[in-house]
C-alpha cells in the first residue's frame, strides 16, 4: 500500500476557504495598520506626481537632494493656497448660515400655508422642526467635538510623516528599483522592470491627467457661478469639482448645494434650475471632451468599480480612504492588466464602453468625439 501523495492538491472548497481567510487577514491588517498605512500611500502618490518635476531639474543640473526639496515646497505651496481659498469662502458662507436659516423658514412656511390651502396637506411646524433639529444637533455636537479632538494629533502626523515619506521615496527610487531588480530571478526581470515602468508611468499620467481635468472644471463651473450671480462661487465650484471623481452622484451633489442655496437666497426656482443647468452643461463637457483628451484610453474605471471603490474606501479607512480609493483602483487596473492570469480582473475594472467600442480597433483608431474630430483635421502621412 503506497501511503499518501504530500503534493497532493486540495479539494477546490478547501482552496477558496484559504484564499478567504487571506482576504480577511489583509482587510484587518489594512484596518489595524491605517496609521503606518495612510502616511505611506499618500506619500506615494505626491510621490508619482512630483516625479516629473524632480527629473526636470534634474536635468538642470540641480542635486537630487535640492529638487526633492523645492518640488515638496510647490506643491505645499499650491495646497495651502487652495486650502485657504476654499476655506476663506466656507467660513464666509457659514458666516451667513442664520441669515439662510431664516430665509430657509420663511419659504418653507410659505411652502406649508400653500400646500394646506390648495391640497389640505398639514405639514409639520416650523417650532417642531427647529425643536428637532437642535436637538439632534446638540447630540451629536458631543460626539463631533471628542472625534474631533482625538483626530486632530492623528492628522498633524499624518501632516509631518508624508513630506519626509516623500522625499526618501523620490531620494531613493534608484535604489528601490535595484531592490526589485535584484528580488526577482534573471529570467523574469526584464518583464518585471518593464511592468514597473508601465506601472509607474500610467499610474503617473492618471494622476496628472485627473488633477488637470478637476482644475479645468473647477475653473468651469466658478465662471458660471460667477455669471449667474450666485454667491461663494468659488467655494461651491472648487467643491463641485472635486466631486467629479464619483460618477454621476459627484455631479448631483455638486449642483444640488449651490441650486437650493440660490433657491433659498433669491426666491427664485429658475435661478436655482439654470445653476442646475449650468452644472449639466459642464459635466457634459467633462465627459465628452474634457476627460476624453486629457487622459485618454490611458486608464479608464468604469463607475461601478469606481462608486464601489469609494464605498469600499470609507468602509475601511474613512475619509483619506474615499480620498485615495480612485487612484488605488486605478493601480489595480494597471498591475492587473500587466500581469499575466490577472487580465480578466483589469477588463472588470475597466470602461465598459471603452472595452466594446474598441475591442476590434486598432490603437490608431480614434475614439470618442475628441478623437474622430482630432482624426479629422490630421494631416494626412506622406
Amino acid at each position: 500500500m503506497n501511503p499518501p501523495s504530500a503534493d497532493r492538491s486540495l479539494p477546490p472548497f478547501a482552496v477558496f476557504a484559504l484564499k478567504l481567510l487571506g482576504l480577511v487577514l489583509l482587510v484587518v491588517s489594512l484596518r489595524k495598520l491605517d496609521d503606518v498605512l495612510l502616511p505611506l500611500l499618500f506619500a506615494a502618490l505626491f510621490a508619482f506626481l512630483l516625479v516629473p518635476i524632480v527629473r526636470r531639474l534634474e536635468g538642470w543640473r540641480v542635486p537630487r537632494w535640492l529638487a526633492i526639496l523645492l518640488s515638496i515646497l510647490l506643491l505645499a505651496g499650491l495646497l495651502t493656497g487652495l486650502i485657504w481659498v476654499v476655506a476663506s469662502q466656507l467660513m464666509s458662507f457659514t458666516q451667513e448660515w442664520d441669515h439662510i436659516q431664516e430665509r430657509l423658514v420663511t419659504q418653507y412656511e410659505v411652502l406649508r400655508n400653500s400646500l394646506a390651502q390648495q391640497f389640505g396637506l398639514q405639514l409639520p411646524d416650523k417650532r417642531v422642526l427647529l425643536h428637532n433639529g437642535l436637538t439632534g444637533l446638540r447630540e451629536r455636537g458631543s460626539l463631533i467635538a471628542n472625534s474631533a479632538a482625538s483626530t486632530t494629533s492623528s492628522v498633524l502626523e499624518v501632516l509631518s510623516l508624508v513630506p519626509i515619506y516623500v522625499f526618501c521615496f523620490l531620494f531613493y527610487r534608484d535604489h528601490f528599483r535595484q531592490f526589485i531588480y535584484r528580488f526577482v530571478d534573471a529570467g523574469s526581470r526584464n518583464t518585471v522592470m518593464h511592468v514597473v515602468q508601465k506601472i509607474e508611468d500610467v499610474t503617473q499620467s492618471y494622476l496628472l491627467g485627473l488633477l488637470t481635468v478637476i482644475l479645468i472644471v473647477a475653473a468651469l463651473n466658478i465662471t458660471g457661478l460667477l455669471l449667474l450671480g450666485v454667491k461663494y462661487a468659488i467655494f461651491f465650484g472648487a467643491f463641485a469639482s472635486i466631486l467629479t471623481i464619483i460618477p454621476f452622484i459627484g455631479m448631483v451633489i455638486g449642483a444640488t448645494l449651490p441650486a437650493i442655496y440660490t433657491l433659498v437666497e433669491t426666491g427664485s426656482p429658475l435661478r436655482a434650475l439654470a445653476v442646475v443647468g449650468m452644472f449639466l452643461f459642464v459635466q457634459f463637457l467633462e465627459g465628452n471632451f474634457i476627460t476624453p483628451m486629457i487622459t485618454g484610453s490611458k486608464v479608464s474605471i468604469n463607475p461601478l468599480a469606481a462608486i464601489v471603490g469609494l464605498i469600499l474606501g470609507g468602509k475601511l479607512w474613512g475619509l483619506p480612504g474615499m480620498i485615495l480609493s480612485i487612484p488605488l483602483v486605478a493601480i489595480l487596473k494597471v498591475v492587473f492588466d500587466a500581469t499575466s492570469g490577472m487580465e480578466a480582473y483589469g477588463f472588470l475594472l475597466g470602461d465598459v464602453s471603452g472595452d466594446i467600442v474598441g475591442a476590434n480597433k486598432s490603437p490608431d483608431t480614434p475614439s470618442g468625439w475628441w478623437g474622430k474630430l482630432k482624426q479629422a483635421f490630421r494631416k494626412p502621412r506622406l
